[in-house]
């Protein structure tokens, strides 16, 4: 028994998801991907060029290059075949980098390139009640 424990999706290892095809990995998808990757629309130029980018880098990747993907793409689906790069999404002002590992199979990009920033807002500052008026300044 290995101390280790096995990471699994859908009760198959990340070497069983990669030798699968496509229209088998559809299957184990959740149906919201399952009805997305079925439909020809979802494979526009867009999306086709950055499935042929992707491909490459991991080409790269195996003949022992690091290779980050810059994409706008957000609602690009993570694949099994693309575990382990390094994939750079717009959130809507700056690249976030994300690594695609087994637990982000089956999710968007969109996912962990958060596009709202939290706001934390402070105490209010001089001037901005009508209290403060009376505070003394420094």
């Amino acid at each position: 028994m290995s101390s280790r424990k096995q990471i699994h999706y859908r009760g198959k290892t990340l070497k069983e998801l990669q030798a699968i095809p496509l229209d088998e990995l559809v299957e184990l998808l959740p149906s919201r991907h399952r009805r997305s990757l079925i439909r020809p629309e979802y494979w526009n130029h867009e999306r086709s060029k950055l499935l042929g980018k992707l491909r490459n880098a991991k080409e790269a990747m195996d003949k022992g290059k690091q290779v980050t993907v810059k994409t706008y793409v957000r609602d690009f689906i993570v694949l099994p075949e693309f575990v382990g790069l390094t994939v750079e999404v717009y959130n809507g002002k700056q690249f976030v980098p994300v690594e695609l590992t087994l637990d982000k199979i089956g999710t968007y990009f969109a996912e962990y390139a958060h596009a709202r920033k939290l706001v934390r807002h402070s105490a209010p500052g001089i001037g901005a009640t009508r209290s403060s008026m009376y505070v003394p300044l420094k």
